[in-house]
């Protein structure tokens, strides 16, 4: 009897034990969660947050504030958060690829090692012009490029950004040159290229897709692997019909929570990707409206899809003589 008793008593232990440690893993935030866009309202970044910010509202049972704090080139919004208590309640957004190249600038120091990737959407980038540009098609773009530089401006959302990585690449891979015009955002610098100040654009389709269908852009090619369906205008094509060589690839947008960060807010937001915002109505909905790729991934599986971009976006900062880092002395070695 006294071993029934016993064995009982150690069966209800583990039974409790095991409920504490399920218990302590599930976090209830207190106050309002904090967002930092580093990029100006309307850009890419602040649409893709915004997307998921009532999921993860329903998720949490909290007040999910997003906060743009531009400048710098994304650095000054993610330094932000680095600074902050470390308690779970800042996070920070972006491009993961810009996230990872601060280091080769020397903009932040830190790595994408340092974070807690949740991706929620990827994104293409284009190259448009306004309508009116004395450019009939890309080969023309490609070869102005080389031959009269000067007159190639395009606008970019500063460095790093998106719309510098692309056009960097097709510097790259084309040779000749162009005239940079950086703002903050990219929302800004396509409202740039719109209004004449500059000649083209090569930042993101979410932040070109209305000024294309309402055909105050007119793109010539996207950087992708295929050609480009826009709903509600046409077919765009790849660059790499010109460029076999070039670059194209997928921009990841999501939220990084930092490593440092309680446990339990890691464990709850791995809950939270996994069951709310991979099956997201309203991502799926801005993904079709802003022609996106829905791409809900976090963890192991969201780096693996991050560090490739990464990798080809810092080194194209170093051959375009943006690099205060070599990628290689960060981990970083040339695919």
């Amino acid at each position: 009897m006294r071993r029934k008793s016993l064995v009982i008593a150690l069966v209800l232990t583990g039974v409790f034990i095991f409920w504490g440690f399920a218990h302590a893993q599930e976090w209830k935030p207190n106050k309002p969660i904090r967002i930092i866009v580093p990029w100006g309202a309307g850009g890419s970044t602040d649409q893709a947050v915004r997307s998921i910010v009532g999921d993860l509202e329903d998720a949490l049972g909290q007040k999910v504030v997003v906060v743009n704090q531009p400048g710098g080139g994304g650095a000054i919004g993610t330094k932000s958060v680095i600074d902050s208590p470390c308690d779970g309640y800042t996070w920070a957004s972006g491009a993961v690829k810009d996230l990872g190249t601060y280091i080769i600038t020397g903009t932040v120091t830190t790595k994408v090692q340092d974070w807690n990737v949740y991706l929620n959407s990827a994104n293409a980038t284009l190259v448009s012009v306004t309508p009116g540009a004395p450019i009939k098609d890309f080969a023309e773009f490609l070869d102005i490029m080389k031959k009269d530089p000067k007159k190639i401006s395009v606008a970019i959302a500063g460095i790093p950004s998106a719309g510098h990585s692309a056009i960097e690449a097709v510097k790259r891979v084309n040779g000749g040159d162009y005239k940079l015009v950086s703002y903050d955002g990219g929302a800004p610098a396509v409202i740039a290229t719109v209004s004449g100040e500059t000649m083209a654009t090569t930042q993101l389709l979410s932040e070109q897709i209305e000024m294309i269908r309402g055909k105050k852009l007119r793109p010539l090619a996207a950087l992708a692997p295929e050609d480009l369906s826009i709903e509600g205008y046409g077919t765009v094509p790849t660059a790499t019909k010109w460029l076999p060589k070039v670059a194209a690839d997928p921009i990841y947008f999501g939220i990084w929570v930092p490593k440092c960060a309680p446990k339990e807010v890691v464990e709850t937001m791995n809950k939270v990707w996994r069951e709310k915002v991979a099956n997201s109505k309203a991502l799926q909905e801005f993904a079709r409206l802003r022609g996106q790729i829905v791409a809900p991934y976090y963890g192991e599986e969201a780096f693996k899809k991050a560090w490739p971009t990464i990798v080809n976006a810092a080194w194209g900062l170093y051959d375009g003589g943006k690099a205060k880092v070599k990628p290689d002395e960060v981990g970083m070695p040339r695919q």
